[in-house]
């Protein structure tokens, strides 16, 4: 699934030309024409990064950037201000507001689209890097819950139960194992999804990444998540693991 970028701006020819750059870069591009309008389509959209104008009817995007802010689940949202009005004070209030980069009009769309990718890139790293320290960080009430599917459902690789000294029927087995196997795939961000399918499409760590618009790298670590929570050594381990639990 591409990542969504939402684009605000008052200007149609400057919306039409950032949709058209980022969808041929992969993207999944939507715009708004002012900050009433991009404020509705963050709550339908809910997109991966923000670029936004300053100066535009009906609401501007410094109060734009504000009230998503408000929102938690965008708090963490990259914003990109893309204006001309580029002064010492001006840009201190948007930093203040919750921007994370300016750029001056006008501007060249390679660079946008370099900006873009970095800050998506880093975006998405800390989420999973705070997903993951999530789990490591257990409390005694809540470890139950938190550990990782394959943790807490040994099962899955162990005998069955018994009730008594009655061995279970295969129809409970196969219960059994199909709650298990729910339970485990709960536990994949959809990160983590998204890149085990393209590892089971037999794609490299760079085609994966060019893909997810993703360094290497934190593609690696999206890799080494997946090894983790299902015990398995290598690539190879892996998807099979996934085959037999009907992950891909």
């Amino acid at each position: 699934m591409p990542l969504t970028i939402l684009i605000v701006d008052d200007d149609p020819a400057i919306r039409l030309s950032i949709c058209h750059y980022l969808e041929q870069c992969g993207y999944s591009a939507i715009a708004a024409q002012n900050g009433q309008e991009g404020l509705l389509k963050v709550d339908e959209f809910q997109p991966h990064l923000l670029v936004t104008d300053i100066i535009m009817p009906e609401m501007d995007g410094y109060e734009l950037v504000k009230r998503v802010r408000k929102k938690p689940a965008l708090r963490l949202l990259p914003v990109i201000f893309l204006t001309a009005r580029t002064s010492t004070p001006e840009r201190i209030l948007g930093y203040k507001l919750g921007c994370d980069l300016y750029l001056p009009k006008p501007f060249d769309l390679d660079e946008l689209g370099a900006v873009i990718r970095n800050l998506l890139e880093r975006s998405q790293l800390i989420q999973s890097q705070w997903r993951f320290n999530s789990d490591d960080s257990l409390s005694p009430a809540g470890e139950a819950n938190l550990k990782s599917p394959v943790e807490t459902t040994p099962s899955l690789r162990a005998t069955p139960p018994r009730e008594g000294n009655k061995p279970v029927s295969p129809a409970d087995k196969a219960t059994a194992l199909t709650a298990q196997e729910s339970a485990f795939t709960i536990a994949l961000t959809p990160r983590e999804r998204d890149v085990l399918d393209l590892l089971a499409e037999g794609l490299s760590n760079a085609q994966i990444g060019d893909r997810l618009h993703l360094s290497p790298r934190t593609v690696e670590k999206y890799v080494s998540a997946l090894l983790r929570k299902t015990e398995t050594s290598n690539r190879a381990g892996l998807l099979r693991f996934a085959i037999e639990h009907h992950l891909v």
